[in-house]
Formats: structure tokens, C-alpha cells, sequence
């Protein structure tokens, strides 16, 4: 039926290095949060 060639597989550290990237951008965005969330906290007068 269909004769067409499946994409070749990327190697191993591509794939890895995306999902270090993808890992990474998350964390950050975490700590993004977890900072704006502080700061609102701190505007409100919840201090430690």
C-alpha cells in the first residue's frame, strides 16, 4: 500500500539533550513561580 521510508530514528544525544532542555525549562519555570509567589507573600506581610 504505502511505500514510503519511516523517518530515520534521531541519535541518542539529540534526544537526550531535548529532554535535558525540556527538563531544565520546567525547573526554572518552577522557580519562576515559586519566586512570584514569595514576592506576593511578602507584599501581603507573610514574612518567616
Amino acid at each position: 500500500m504505502f511505500d514510503r521510508d519511516p523517518e530515520p530514528q534521531r541519535p541518542l544525544w539529540q534526544r537526550m539533550a531535548w529532554l535535558v532542555l525540556i527538563w531544565s525549562a520546567s525547573v526554572l519555570a518552577l522557580a519562576v513561580v515559586a519566586w512570584l509567589l514569595r514576592q506576593a507573600m511578602t507584599a501581603a506581610g507573610l514574612t518567616a
